[in-house]
């Protein structure tokens, strides 16, 4: 007895030891949380039910692809503080044996939306910016009401497109992205994809920072009744917890497919696309556009009827062997290739991350990208831009020159890819700075879903748009987007707002092959910072070796030398933003350089990306979820 009971009690130390050997591993660990690895997938996003949902259709037997066109939609219900059903979503897809390809998932502007009506409401408009009836108070000030459901920014007399309200709205794009993608490179149908959607539409338990967005941006959504009635359910902001429902979305969804399942009989192609042509060109469009003519919109139904997504080639770039792909010019993404073009001259892993050096280095070349960004980025369908030249390496090697080591540029530099000089002879910032925009009325950023499969099949998105606040279309449940903000009236900019265009957007899902195999997903929220963010991650695994965990919680730097993409399009030449967690010494030595430093706190920067990487040799693939935010990943 003895015996056992001394067996009993060793045994229950070196348990006891081993628990605390494990805790105390846990507790000197370099990340807040581990890294989630599987052999049958991995889904990463912005909220644990959105990425349940992917997780559900990958058990289930779908692909990437199902997976993260479930987890999007899902994204739409509940992430509304961030992106809602009818704003925007630009898809990069990898399968297995075939090339990579880019979902533009980016509506187009309305009909009626010329640059001469925004400047002649403008003129119309007196250049106000306020209400001089309004109420004075934070939540107000600089908000008018120009017409029936049209609030405006401050800063009118610009020219400037509304940052929200019925005349920011440009085509819904999600659900044709989503049906696109389904039908090109999927294997499921959209009922069952949407199921997880619609389940949550019926009702899901609201979290704190959804019910903060109702509370503070209610003094803006009230002005729209529908919107009202939706996010503050009997008169009043939703409790922590409480069911939220948004049913007339719920009946939306469901009627979407069921249109679907009554032309299943047709084959899948002709199915998804009766479900994708009742949103489109059915009653929903119809009630869309009906309500949008009737509440101060541009938008017609007739503009969600002419609409397609449509599957293009994505950008390629390569650095140090990786091939990286990012979106078309119509967005930012081709950016990230320029500057790592510029980077590749560089030893940046003898620098050391984050060291001065380091962060000068890439916060330069950041600047030079933004530069051609803004001097020569829109949409390809109506500008002509030199695509190959700006991502030539031999452009890149001019532009390097412009660098200097030890003094940070304070001038905005597009150069001249054409004629292949370092820089553009002459050239103007197109900035506005005309008045500031109310905090509530300011972009509301974007969520984003990455996913790779067991059999290294790739899917990187970013969903936006049709944030709080926002319109919402009658008793169709969808909230209307912002994007058309981002384009400009400035008849010189390749980015300047037209009929039919799409304006040049922020979001850039990054897809990264090493050796032609599968590598990397990665993408983020964080408006402008997006890129800049993803770069850093991207070095921090490529350059410095980290885990996809160490490399989503390092801390991280950004630049605001640029167009504000958003409000009021501000130019802040030299500003450099860095995180607190950078040592003093660093951001001193920083300063000294010349940049005009904002401390910000421990994890107080904008963006919070989510990255995927995959071994081909073992299968095992690992996801990080940046905890600056809720970013979330599942493996499996």
């Amino acid at each position: 007895m003895m015996t056992h009971r001394w067996f009993v009690t060793c045994l229950s130390l070196a348990l006891s030891l081993a628990i605390l050997d494990t805790a105390l591993q846990v507790s000197s660990a370099d990340t807040f949380r581990p890294v989630v690895r599987g052999r049958r997938g991995v889904v990463a996003g912005g909220h644990p039910l959105s990425v349940e949902a992917g997780m559900r259709i990958l058990q289930r037997g779908g692909n990437a692809v199902d997976a993260g066109v479930a987890t999007i939609l899902a994204a739409s219900v509940i992430e509304f503080s961030h992106f809602s059903f009818g704003g925007e979503v630009p898809i990069l897809i990898k399968l297995k044996g075939r090339d990579v390809a880019v979902v533009e998932g980016m509506g187009t502007a309305p009909a009626k939306a010329t640059r001469e009506f925004f400047v002649n409401r403008a003129k119309q408009m007196g250049g106000a910016g306020t209400n001089a009836n309004a109420p004075d108070s934070s939540a107000t000030q600089g908000v008018t009401n120009a017409g029936p459901d049209m609030p405006t920014m401050a800063g009118a007399k610009s020219g400037m497109i509304p940052s929200t309200g019925p005349l920011a709205a440009t085509v819904p794009a999600v659900l044709d992205a989503c049906v696109t993608a389904l039908d090109q490179f999927g294997t499921k149908s959209l009922s069952e994809v949407i199921q997880p959607a619609i389940e949550l539409a019926d009702g899901f338990p609201i979290d704190e920072l959804r019910v903060q967005y109702i509370k503070t941006r209610a003094p803006i959504f009230s002005q729209w009744p529908d919107a009202k009635r939706i996010f503050l359910p009997n008169g009043e902001v939703p409790k922590v917890g409480d069911v939220f429902v948004q049913a007339d979305l719920a009946r939306s969804l469901r009627a979407i497919a069921t249109a679907e399942k009554q032309n299943a009989r047709r084959g899948r192609h002709a199915a998804l696309m009766a479900a994708r042509d009742y949103f489109y060109r059915g009653p929903i469009g119809k009630r869309i556009g009906d309500y949008m003519q009737t509440h101060g919109g541009l938008l017609a139904a007739s503009d969600l009827a002419g609409w397609h997504a449509t599957v293009g080639v994505a950008a390629k770039g390569e650095y140090r062997g990786y091939e990286i792909y990012k979106t078309g010019f119509w967005a930012q993404g081709p950016m990230m290739i320029e500057v790592l073009n510029l980077l590749e001259g560089y030893d940046l892993k003898k620098m050391g991350q984050n060291s001065p050096e380091y962060i000068h280095t890439v916060t330069e070349a950041l600047k030079l990208g933004f530069a051609d960004r803004d001097r020569f980025y829109g949409d390809p369908n109506f500008v002509k831009i030199p695509t190959q030249e700006l991502l030539s390496k031999n452009y890149a090697a001019l532009r390097r020159s412009l660098i200097d080591g030890h003094k940070a540029s304070l001038a905005q530099r597009p150069g001249d890819p054409t004629n292949m000089k370092p820089l553009l002879a002459s050239t103007t910032t197109i900035s506005y700075n005309a008045a500031s925009v109310p905090e509530i009325l300011k972009a509301n950023d974007t969520t984003c879903v990455n996913v790779i499969d067991k059999d290294g099949n790739m899917f990187s998105a970013t969903p936006s748009g049709a944030w709080l606040p926002a319109v919402v279309a009658g008793d169709t449940g969808v909230l209307m987007g912002q994007r058309l903000q981002s384009a400009l009236t400035d008849p010189n900019s390749p980015n300047v707002v037209a009929p039919g265009k799409r304006p040049r957007i922020t979001l850039t899902p990054t897809l990264v092959l090493r050796d032609g195999q599968p590598f990397m997903v990665l993408s983020t929220p964080g408006g402008d910072n997006q890129d800049q963010a993803l770069l850093q991650v991207l070095l921090n695994v490529i350059e410095f070796g980290m885990n996809p965990q160490e490399a989503v919680e390092a801390p991280r730097f950004d630049t605001q030398h640029y167009v504000s993409s958003f409000d009021n399009h501000e130019f802040l030449a030299g500003v450099l933003n860095v995180e607190s967690r950078i040592p003093a010494d660093v951001i001193r030595q920083l300063g000294s350089r010349g940049h005009k430093l904002k401390i910000q706190s421990d994890w107080g920067t904008g963006s919070s990306p989510t990255v995927i990487v995959y071994d081909p040799k073992s299968g095992v693939i690992s996801g990080g979820a940046d905890p600056r935010r809720g970013r979330y990943a599942l493996a499996w």
